[in-house]
């Protein structure tokens, strides 16, 4: 009987046991904001696992936990996490996210190092967007996303521009991707090893690879819009823009993503998983890998005849006659002259973490890291037999063509040409490992972080023609590298209620590499195309800086805030550096009015690129070899001509804004700026002459040169403009929620003041460092205003995005040579609305899609000549003239698009992508 009920009991409790293991319960519910209104995408996880769901587009969730009882945990970017104990007993919950009120303390870029603000008290502009936002654009990179997004920011594709295919040049506020400063998760991010010398956009500078950037492993963007050389050194002269990656792990993410143009080329696709896992009750590690690849998109024009025969022909002689007839034969078969200019093709491969792991209860060991391994290959002009005929790929032929060389040398027969290609290798990565810990309430953080870039160029089907038929046909040009090494130490406390202070210190070092080409790829004229860098230009060159600042933040009274900071830095290369800023902010009307303002000093030193990039050709002049190109700063041609050493570009930046926010669904800020910039680095014009009695020509001939460029210190600028944005979110419509946000900028002034500090021997020879072409790269290449409407619409499981961004007008000014009629006609983009569609769908809380169409209505850039400067112009009256002359006008049309060519796809960009409507379409699988 004993053994009988020990039996009994043993079973009794088995089957207890069992019951609780399979018992489970379900909790639904509803996540709002604090004003009720639905949040869509709230994280709600059993607490202490990785099971978990998301809310849906009218905040709903119904959740199974295992057991009787259980806690659930709601996370939301920009709310605080909320934790509540639930049973099988619990109702229907209501749950409330409150806003975060330190959404900007991961990185602290809104003017003041020593106590961090959410951006509606702020004293400075700062735009904060979420990476929903960014995703709704379609855009497949980082960079072209904020593009669609931030009106201030303004970047585009440039055609058969080689290098600059790895990636397209960037700006805030006009003022080129140099005085921008990157950081990811608060630390500086290394520029590219890629210094833009083509006549484009950004000529002359480099920046930070942003499309190095997986979009999957961000959380948000802060964007501040003022000079912050204060708080973060050199290069924040435009602004400061943070990349902030997904920390806390809420879900494992697979996208899968794919799109195409309307002319069904362009093709991209892509796949990028994110994932991860919490670390104790604080830590976590979250990583993103992204694969994409891209393909060609070709917009070449129809080649303009009259402009061909002007260009590679004989416009005095019939079309019967030669080389005439061959061009105009030539066309008749290919009328777009064989070329293929476009984008680019690109394949990417990137890798993205972000780790955090707790010490103790106020410290914390933390790291990010991203490497991004790329390759373009693009294509250059096609080399047509009537402009070139190379003996090494007579292999190009078509049986049974005729000779189209203007020639009658029988070995072209057939012979059509051939198309040189570029391909360029990149690997950009990043690196961060620090400890941050707070006692007795100081705040300390020190980190190290270590970055690089570098490229590797390859050109293939061409020929260096000095080499005749022992030439190959595939060459390494060589390439660049940049590094850097950087160390941080940050210290930060309360002092009072009222009253927080902030200092720090860091130090630097960055080394630039030029590598050099193999020898047939520089040896005489060089690889067609693309030469390869000379032995003698290959360099490697170093230098180190230590900075230290201070910062402090006084609420006077609970409406009014003053900030000061100062900083001063030491670089091994040009001396000392000392800058300042002053902030403020005043509320009132029940702190629904905000006015703020601020005044600092900046600087940006001249980058290791700027000083010691040099890239030179040999030619034969008059029996002996001479070079022309780039020299560098600090070598003998630069000192012959009086082109002083570099030194760092001083600015003096003003801003004051205006912020009125009448209930929290609802705001507006308008704010001013106003930066002068002095000692501003250029890259110069083509300087040469060839009037013998001046000191200029016996300069370049005592130092063997037939022409030169280089970098100088050589204008003062002013950019000044109104940034302005509009928000009215959660608009009741039924059943749905609407939300309206527009954003602008508009450029006021964007000017060189003076004349520019042309060394002596130039002056007297006639000669300018700024070209009338340069001049308006600088100064009118970016929309004069730029507008960006958006609609955002949720309705149940539809989200619906409508955007219309206003691209102002853009102007070049192009085929400059000094006294030309070009110095008084102007390329002219006009203004245009491109509008987007995003349609998202969620099949259910793990599965979700989404429909985007890029420039809906097809709109691409349209151009026209117009007549500028003064009538008492030396050319004013002959250029009047051309532009009245159809012919002429047409003529001059076709050499401003190299004959046809560009007409499409503009040789030095526009105001947006010039592809017209392209679709992309996403998936996404949480997990």
């Amino acid at each position: 009987m004993k053994q009988v009920f020990t039996k009994l009991c043993f079973m009794l409790l088995l089957v207890t046991a069992t019951s609780a293991v399979m018992a489970q319960f379900t909790v639904s519910g509803t996540v709002t904001d604090a004003s009720s209104n639905p949040l869509s995408g709230v994280s709600v996880k059993i607490k202490n696992t990785s099971t978990g769901i998301s809310t849906d587009a009218a905040g709903k969730f119904s959740i199974n936990l295992p057991g009787v009882k259980g806690t659930l945990e709601f996370s939301y970017v920009g709310y605080q996490t909320q934790t509540v104990t639930v049973s099988s007993t619990t109702g229907s919950l209501s749950i409330k996210l409150e806003e975060a009120n330190t959404s900007l303390d991961e990185v602290v870029v809104v003017g003041s190092r020593a106590l961090p603000r959410s951006s509606a008290s702020t004293p400075l502009p700062v735009d904060n967007l979420d990476v929903s936002v960014l995703k709704t654009t379609g855009q497949t990179t980082f960079d072209k996303a904020l593009q669609y997004r931030v009106p201030s920011f303004n970047t585009v594709n440039t055609p058969v521009n080689d290098a600059t295919t790895l990636l397209d040049p960037y700006e805030i506020r006009n003022l080129g991707p140099s005085r921008t400063l990157i950081l990811i998760n608060g630390k500086r991010k290394n520029l590219s090893s890629l210094l833009y010398v083509q006549f484009s956009p950004g000529r002359g500078e480099t920046g930070a690879d942003l499309s190095a950037i997986p979009t999957d492993a961000i959380k948000r963007v802060e964007i501040l819009r003022d000079g912050a050389s204060a708080q973060y050194g050199s290069d924040a002269i435009a602004g400061v823009m943070n990349v902030i990656l997904k920390d806390r792990f809420q879900y494992s993410s697979l996208t899968l993503k794919s799109g195409v143009t309307s002319k069904g080329d362009g093709a991209t696709y892509g796949i990028a998983y994110n994932g991860g896992a919490n670390i104790s009750k604080k830590g976590f590690i979250n990583y993103t890998v992204d694969f994409s690849q891209q393909n060609n998109a070709v917009r070449s024009g129809i080649i303009d005849v009259p402009t061909e025969i002007a260009t590679f022909g004989n416009p005095s002689q019939p079309l019967t006659s030669q080389p005439n007839k061959s061009i105009v034969d030539y066309l008749k078969v290919y009328p777009n002259a064989n070329n293929t200019n476009g984008t680019g093709e690109i394949t990417a491969a990137k890798f993205n973490y972000n780790l955090g792991i707790p010490i103790g209860e106020n410290g914390q060991f933390y790291s990010n890291a991203g490497i991004v391994a790329k390759k373009a290959i693009s294509n250059a002009n096609f080399r047509t037999p009537y402009w070139r005929t190379d003996a090494g790929l007579l292999h190009n032929r078509v049986p049974g063509a005729p000779n189209y060389t203007g020639g009658n040398n029988p070995l072209y027969e057939g012979y059509i040409g051939y198309r040189p290609s570029f391909e360029g290798d990149l690997l950009d990565y990043n690196a961060t490992f620090g400890v941050k810990y707070e006692k007795n309430g100081w705040k300390q953080d020190v980190s190290f972080t270590m970055g690089g870039n570098q490229q590797l160029y390859t050109v293939e089907n061409t020929v260096n023609r000095t080499l005749g038929t022992a030439s190959p046909t595939a060459f390494k040009p060589g390439g660049f590298r940049f590094s850097h090494l950087v160390g941080n130490y940050d210290v930060s406390k309360s002092l009072t209620d009222n009253f927080s202070l902030a200092f720090g210190t860091e130090i630097r070092n960055e080394t630039y590499k030029i590598i050099s080409g193999d020898t047939a790829s520089y040896s005489g004229e060089g690889a067609n195309s693309f030469p390869g860098i000379r032995a003698e230009n290959a360099s490697t060159n170093s230098r180190f800086n230590f900075g230290a600042y201070v910062d402090a933040s006084w609420d006077i009274t609970k409406d009014f805030l003053l900030n000061g900071a100062f900083r001063t830095e030491k670089y091994s290369d040009f001396g000392n550096a000392n800058v300042w800023k002053v902030s403020s902010r005043y509320k009132f009307a029940e702190d629904k009015v905000v006015i703020r303002g601020s005044a600092s000093t900046g600087f940006r030193a001249p980058t290791l690129h700027q000083i010691y990039a040099q890239s030179t050709q040999a030619s034969f002049v008059a029996g002996t070899i001479q070079l022309s190109g780039l020299f560098n700063n600090r070598s003998k041609q630069a000192f012959l001509l009086g082109v002083p050493r570099l030194k760092p570009e001083k600015s003096d930046n003003y801003t004051i804004g205006l912020g009125f926010t009448p209930n929290r669904n609802l705001s507006f800020t308008f704010d001013y700026y106003n930066i002068t910039i002095k000692d501003r680095v250029v890259y110069s014009s083509s300087i040469s002459t060839s009037d013998p009695s001046t000191q200029l020509y016996q300069i370049l001939q005592a130092a063997g040169v037939v022409q030169a460029n280089f970098f100088i210190n050589g204008i003062k600028t002013r950019t000044s403009g109104i940034d302005y944005v509009a928000s009215y979110r959660n608009i009741p419509l039924g059943n749905a929620k609407l939300g309206i946000n527009v954003a602008g900028n508009v450029a006021i002034s964007n000017e060189i003041l003076g004349s520019p500090n042309n060394p002596k021997p130039i002056s007297d020879a006639g000669g300018d460092i700024l070209s009338a072409q340069i001049r308006s790269l600088l100064t009118e290449s970016r929309p004069k205003f730029k507008t960006v409407l958006g609609l955002d619409l949720s309705v149940q499981k539809w989200n619906f995005n409508l955007t219309n961004t206003l691209f102002g007008p853009t102007k070049f000014q192009d085929l400059d040579n000094g006294g030309s009629i070009m110095n008084n006609i102007k390329q002219v983009f006009k203004s245009a609305v491109v509008t987007d569609l995003n349609i998202g769908y969620d099949f259910t809380d793990k599965i979700s899609a989404s429909f985007t169409v890029n420039n809906l209505f097809n709109v691409l850039p349209k151009w026209k000549l117009e007549l500028t400067g003064k009538s008492s112009d030396a050319n004013y009256a002959a250029a009047a003239a051309t532009l009245a002359n159809p012919a002429d006008k047409s003529l001059l049309e076709g050499f401003l698009s190299f004959s046809g060519r560009y007409r499409i796809l503009g040789y030095n960009g526009s105001q947006f992508s010039q592809l017209g409507t392209i679709f992309n379409a996403s998936v996404n699988f949480k997990f």
